[in-house]
């Protein structure tokens, strides 16, 4: 494929610093505290110094335990200007699996924080250090962190040379079917979609990127990558809270903001009323229904629903609101330089045509620190997603490929019964798997959110599924697992499904 970008040739604060010094990087949202890009530029200076003195090592890899703060901007370009590689960590999961984790990625040296310390004292395997101790240059912008960059000792890092195929992040994905992988992201993806991010979302001088997702997952990385290419500012929510995030909306002038569809909806429940600077709010971690879109068209949200995946580094397509309002339920055409097939039976289907979605181009991972599988097919990165694409060439996801379920013999798609259960009108949401069955191989289980009886549920579905997809396991729930970046954690779904020691209650 053609090379579609130019190419940076230091760390992406470095080249901005270089060139709009004064423009304002990051944003705390709690203090207001702000930094210009020369002054990001000091403190990413500060923190590579100090890695570089404990890494004493090339190529080497820093993992981290954070929770979302602007400090884990400043060590994502820390890292870039020496060269290493970083390995954010989920600071939700338990120690074994953290242990595991660091593990494979065979990392260096582990960075935490205050709140995430006694967890990263629990982990054997590298040395620890704090952004709020050894390495507080790090939390510049933070609340805590006025003064920090006028106690930093003056430092002289010179910035690494770049390469494309450099591998910069390693990711785990959520892990919502199976064990979590750790997705290599190179320099080049994540500049390619930063690039592609701009031509299908636009970019203004004044943008204001809000992070509120985990910064563990790309969603909540991503705007930190392309707030330091455009040299516009991120500004930084320790954590979603709908009456909180709707007065950071407002009050920092943001522009744009990631959200999963429970965060927008927990939104529009407060009443919030998107402010006149926002331009779009990038909506992905999972579907988004049909009655969401609906509610953000009403309220005149200009709502951009996005379908990616951490293997493509983000967005692989994007609709636009005028797209999303005029064909409810498209994730839109892909970006420029993505190339989406769909693929069925081993042949490029045609348009209407179903099948397992397919991604090729710069923003695809090079593959998984514990090999690849059949990840990859003729036509690029196989995503385990099932959909189709239309004439014009809009994406639609239907569900995934191992959301299939076979009970006597019969094939079930789980996000067509999903669906169905969801046109309830006293159903918010439901999820539905295949629990292991002695008669039947596998039965159809959902887990239904609303005020709503198995019972009822299940003669809802009489009247609208074939025999075989009427679901013979259903409850009640108050929300669904998800995983932090907001999809459904199938595997939690299974377990509230089957109690141990709790039969099964069946309508």
């Amino acid at each position: 494929m053609r090379d579609p970008i130019g190419w940076p040739t230091q760390d992406l604060v470095t080249h901005r610093a270089d060139t709009t010094p004064d423009r304002t990087a990051m944003v705390a949202a709690a203090s207001g505290n702000k930094v210009t890009y020369r002054e990001l530029d000091a403190a990413v200076d500060a923190v590579a110094a100090e890695l570089d003195q404990r890494l004493n090592a090339s190529n080497a890899t820093v993992a981290t335990l954070l929770p979302t703060r602007p400090a884990v901007g400043t060590l994502l370009f820390a890292t870039m200007r020496l060269g290493a590689t970083l390995a954010p960590l989920n600071v939700e999961l338990d120690s074994e699996t953290l242990h595991s984790q660091l593990s494979t990625v065979d990392a260096d040296l582990l960075v935490c924080g205050d709140s995430t310390g006694s967890l990263a004292a629990d982990l054997d395997g590298c040395p620890v250090v704090s952004v709020d101790g050894e390495l507080s240059a790090a939390a510049v912008a933070d609340e805590t962190a006025a003064a920090v960059l006028a106690d930093q000792t003056a430092t002289d890092v010179t910035p690494a040379t770049l390469s494309r195929t450099d591998t910069q992040l390693v990711i785990f994905t959520s892990g919502t079917t199976s064990e979590p992988k750790g997705v290599r992201l190179t320099v080049g993806n994540l500049v390619a979609s930063a690039v592609a991010s701009s031509y299908r979302l636009g970019v203004l001088p004044d943008d204001r990127w809000l992070v509120c997702l985990p910064t563990y997952h790309m969603g909540g990385l991503a705007p930190f990558v392309r707030s330091a290419l455009y040299g516009t500012a991120a500004v930084v929510q320790r954590s979603f809270d709908a009456d909180a995030t709707q007065q950071v909306l407002a009050e920092h002038g943001v522009t744009g903001v990631s959200l999963v569809p429970t965060m927008l909806s927990r939104l529009l429940d407060v009443g919030w009323e998107p402010p006149s600077s926002l331009r779009f709010v990038l909506l992905g971690g999972g579907p988004a229904s049909e009655t969401l879109i609906e509610r953000c068209q009403e309220r005149g949200i200009p709502v951009c629903p996005t379908y990616g995946m951490t293997e493509t580094a983000s967005q692989i397509a994007t609709a636009r609101p005028e797209t999303a309002f005029g064909h409810a339920g498209t994730v839109g055409q892909p970006l420029v330089f993505t190339d989406v097939t769909v693929v069925a039976d081993g042949n490029a289907c045609g348009p209407g045509e179903r099948g397992e979605i397919v991604v090729d181009g710069p923003t695809v991972t090079p593959g998984y620190l514990n090999g690849d599988g059949d990840a990859f097919s003729d036509y690029g990165f196989r995503t385990g997603d099932i959909g189709y694409r239309d004439a014009d060439g809009r994406l639609w996801v239907e569900g995934r490929v191992d959301d299939r379920i076979v009970t006597g013999g019969e094939n079930v798609d789980a996000s067509t019964v999903a669906d169905t259960i969801r046109d309830h009108p006293a159903v918010a949401d439901a999820a539905v798997v295949g629990l292991p069955d002695e008669e039947w191989g596998q039965r159809v289980a959902a887990l239904v959110v609303g005020e709503v009886s198995p019972a009822a549920v299940r003669d809802y579905c009489t009247e609208r599924l074939a025999p075989y997809e009427v679901p013979k396991t259903v409850r009640a729930v108050d929300t669904l697992p998800r995983t932090a970046s907001g999809t459904v954690d199938r595997s939690a779904v299974r377990s509230r499904l089957k109690p141990p020691g709790e039969p099964d209650e069946s309508a």
